[in-house]
């Protein structure tokens, strides 16, 4: 072999055998660098919620949105009798409504302080000197409640009654009842109904009819004075009241020396309730007088408050 060529050869042998045994690695590939561009967010209001003071809560009920003024109203009863009536609206919406029933010989207007004094809202009319009339003496009530209040005077009986008729005031008595759970902002559930001498009957009366055909349809009935003046015998419409499902409270307030009404003894039942007086023949509206002890006035929100849920 050629000197020249054998040597050059040996030298790449030895090379090769030399590295032979090394791995040879290749680097890693580069990730390249990127450089982000960081942007602030753009600015958004922060809501912070805080507890409202519990003096400042929200009332769960609605303001009402009718004036505190009465209302003039009219309605027809099963026989189209026209009656005339006045709606005294609460303060709130869904608020209960009490129908008021005046006496003989008088009309709605009797009602008028004490219609004002159970809506709450601050009005008052004309005194003219009598204690029904004259609101310096009732009893306060609570500054939340507001009752819907519906007045209306019996047929006849326009400035004052004229003759008795049981059966048109009977008819009258439920008319009243049924157009009160068609007022505006009313709760139609929420119902009663308070009356004087013939109203007393025609409150208990009345409220024993409309139950007839819808068992929610009155929440109970308050009687100052009942007579059996419609023609119905006052224990026989406790009785009627009683047997609703549930039963409906009936409350009879009298004096026990007054001949013009009936002995309120005689009607029982775990749904009634009876208070006599006996300091001189008064009879409906003579008993609202600051004079007896305890006062039948302060009886009505005594009345109201666990019929209507208050």
């Amino acid at each position: 072999m050629n000197k020249r060529l054998f040597l050059p050869l040996l030298l790449l042998v030895i090379f090769i055998a030399a590295c032979g045994d090394k791995k040879i690695e290749t680097p890693p590939t580069a990730r390249p660098v990127v450089t982000e561009k960081i942007t602030a967010l753009p600015e958004t209001e922060t809501v912070v919620q805080t507890e409202v003071p519990e003096s400042e809560e929200p009332d769960p009920q609605i303001s009402s949105t009718l004036p505190p003024e009465p209302q003039s109203v009219s309605f027809s009863a099963h026989d189209g009798q026209t009656l005339q009536g006045k709606f005294y609206p609460a303060s709130v919406q869904g608020a209960p409504v009490i129908v008021l029933m005046h006496w003989y010989p008088g009309d709605q207007n009797e009602w008028t302080e004490i219609a004002f004094w159970l809506q709450n809202r601050g009005l008052t009319g004309d005194q003219n000197g009598v204690p029904w009339k004259d609101p310096s003496w009732f009893p306060s009530l609570k500054l939340d409640t507001s009752y819907n209040i519906l007045t209306f005077t019996f047929r006849n009986c326009e400035g004052r009654c004229n003759a008795p008729d049981p059966d048109g005031w009977l008819l009258d008595a439920q008319a009243s009842l049924e157009y009160a759970r068609t007022l505006e902002g009313v709760d139609p559930d929420r119902v009663v109904a308070i009356g004087a001498s013939i109203g007393a009957d025609g409150a208990i009366d009345g409220c024993a009819a409309v139950l007839e055909s819808d068992p929610n349809a009155c929440l109970g009935a308050l009687s100052l004075s009942p007579g059996n003046y419609l023609g119905l015998p006052y224990p026989d419409m406790v009785t009627t009241l009683g047997t609703n499902n549930p039963p409906r409270p009936a409350w009879c307030l009298f004096d026990k020396n007054d001949a013009d009404s009936v002995d309120c003894t005689q009607a029982s039942g775990e749904n009634y309730y009876q208070e006599s007086w006996g300091d001189g023949n008064l009879h409906g509206f003579h008993l609202l007088t600051p004079n007896l002890d305890p006062m039948p006035l302060a009886r009505i929100p005594e009345f109201l408050d666990p019929v209507l849920g208050n």
